[in-house]
C-alpha cells in the first residue's frame, strides 16, 4: 500500500500512482485534524504533510495511527522541501491569505474553507489564480445541506419581498455575521434583483435588536456554547412563511464536498467560488 512504501528523504510515504498528495494548513485545528481523518479513508489522496503555527515537532501521527507524516510552522519551507498537489486551508483570514501566496508561488492548488474572507480577499485569491493558471475551490460553507440551502434560498428569493436569516454558531467563532450568512443574502438578493423590504421599528429600546441589514434582509448572529453551525432562511409574505433551516451537529458534514473539491481542483486553472459549480447546482439551474 502507500502507506508502506517510505521515502527516506522526505520522511513521507509514496504516493501511489493517481493519487494526490495533500498538504493540510491549520493541521492541529478541529477542521485540520478532521480533513486528516477523512483523507486517511480515502484511497484516491494522501495525506502528505502538514502545517500549523503551533507545530512543535517536526511530525505528526496521522489521526487513524497509521504514521507521521511531516509538520512544519512554515508553509513555503515544507513546500520547498516536500512539495504537494493541493493545500487544504481552514485557518484565520490573514493566515490564508499568506498561505495562498505560498502555494501560488509553488504551483499548488488550493481548496479554502476559511470564513470571514471579505470580498476583496476573494478577489485577490481569484486574480493570483486566474494569473497563474491554478485551480482553486473557495466556500464558505463545505457542507452539501448548506450548498442546497443557499440554492433554495435564490429559488425562493424570486417571490418573496420580506426575509431574515438567522445564523447560530458556537461561542468560539470569531467572525460575524457568519460567511454563510453573507453568501446566502448575497445570492438572495442577486437572485431578487433588487432590495428586500426590511421592516423597521418605530422603537428600537436597544440599539442593535433588529440585527444587521443587507439589501434589506435582516441577519441575526448568535453565539451560544452547545451550538456548533445552524442557519435559518425565513420568508414573509401576507399569511405565510417559508422556512428553510439548516443544522450541522458535526464537522465530518463538511469532508464530502472536501475530498471532491480536492478531486475537482486538479481539473480547473481558475477559482471557483462556492460549491454550486462543482455540485452541478449552476447558475440558472433553479
Amino acid at each position: 500500500t502507500a502507506h508502506q512504501l517510505r521515502d527516506t528523504n522526505s520522511g513521507g510515504s509514496k504516493p501511489l500512482m493517481g493519487q494526490l498528495r495533500v498538504l493540510v494548513h491549520g493541521a492541529l485545528g478541529k477542521m485540520g485534524q478532521e480533513v486528516l481523518r477523512a483523507l486517511c479513508l480515502d484511497p484516491e489522496l494522501e495525506p502528505w504533510t502538514a502545517v500549523d503555527l503551533k507545530a512543535a515537532s517536526r511530525s505528526l501521527l496521522l489521526p487513524d495511527g497509521s504514521r507521521s507524516i511531516p509538520l512544519s510552522p512554515d508553509l513555503d519551507a515544507i513546500l520547498s522541501h516536500h512539495g504537494a498537489d493541493v493545500m487544504v486551508d481552514f485557518t484565520a483570514a490573514e493566515a490564508t491569505m499568506a498561505a495562498v501566496r505560498a502555494a501560488a508561488k509553488h504551483k499548488v492548488r488550493m481548496v479554502i474553507g476559511t470564513t470571514g474572507l471579505s470580498p476583496e480577499r476573494v478577489d485577490e485569491i481569484t486574480n493570483l489564480c486566474r494569473r497563474e493558471e491554478l485551480g482553486a475551490v473557495i466556500a464558505s460553507n463545505f457542507s452539501i445541506a448548506a450548498a442546497v440551502m443557499i440554492h433554495s434560498a435564490k429559488l425562493a428569493a424570486k417571490f418573496f419581498d420580506h426575509a431574515e436569516i438567522i445564523e447560530l454558531h458556537h461561542d468560539q467563532k470569531t467572525d460575524a455575521p457568519s460567511g454563510t450568512a453573507l453568501t446566502t443574502a448575497k445570492k438572495m438578493a442577486e437572485a431578487k434583483g433588487k432590495p428586500f423590504v426590511h421592516a423597521t421599528a418605530e422603537t428600537e429600546s436597544i440599539s442593535g435588536s433588529r440585527g444587521a441589514e443587507f439589501e434589506g434582509i435582516a441577519i441575526h448572529s448568535v453565539r451560544l456554547p452547545g451550538l456548533l453551525s445552524h442557519q435559518e432562511v425565513i420568508f414573509g409574505a401576507p399569511g405565510q412563511t417559508l422556512r428553510i433551516r439548516l443544522d450541522q451537529i458535526g464537522r465530518e458534514a463538511f469532508m464530502p464536498s472536501v475530498l471532491l473539491a480536492i478531486k475537482k481542483v486538479t481539473e480547473l486553472k481558475a477559482a471557483v467560488v462556492g460549491l454550486d459549480g462543482i455540485l452541478g447546482l449552476e447558475e440558472g439551474s433553479c
